[in-house]
């Protein structure tokens, strides 16, 4: 599938990381992270990664972590909001509330990594996750 074929498949889903991943060039180079429930509040593994794909900043949202599996995507910013969802409506219903008073919480933080991540080494990503603010 090539990268114009998969944009034409997502605007009517929440694509799945593999499909993400499987959509970037050879020269793109992403800085991601999981993180745990622990560290962040939320009711769900969060995904950070920096820029990923054509579009603008977004964090994602799993039960489960995998490559594969249904997730909500939240629009990084003052103003957060789900942008789409492959998730069982009551488990979007469920995290989304506090997965979006995190992103409002961290979103400087979140939108820097986004965009100037790419340069840190893995131990600073894993440091810069734990010191994001928890709800």
């Amino acid at each position: 599938m090539s990268f114009q074929e998969s944009i034409a498949v997502w605007t009517d889903r929440e694509p799945t990381l593999d499909e993400e991943l499987r959509a970037l060039g050879e020269d793109d180079l992403v800085e991601m992270a999981n993180l745990p429930p622990e560290w962040t509040g939320v009711l769900a593994y969060v995904f950070i990664s920096t820029a990923l794909g054509q579009h603008g900043p977004r964090i994602k949202i799993y039960t489960k972590l995998g490559r594969n599996q249904p997730s909500a995507s939240i629009s990084i910013g003052p103003n957060p909001r789900v942008l789409a969802s492959s998730l069982d409506p009551r488990d979007l219903n469920r995290i989304a509330p506090k997965a979006i008073e995190w992103v409002t919480l961290n979103h400087a933080a979140l939108t820097t990594f986004w965009f100037e991540g790419e340069s840190l080494p893995i131990d600073d990503v894993a440091d810069f996750g734990r010191s994001l603010k928890k709800v």
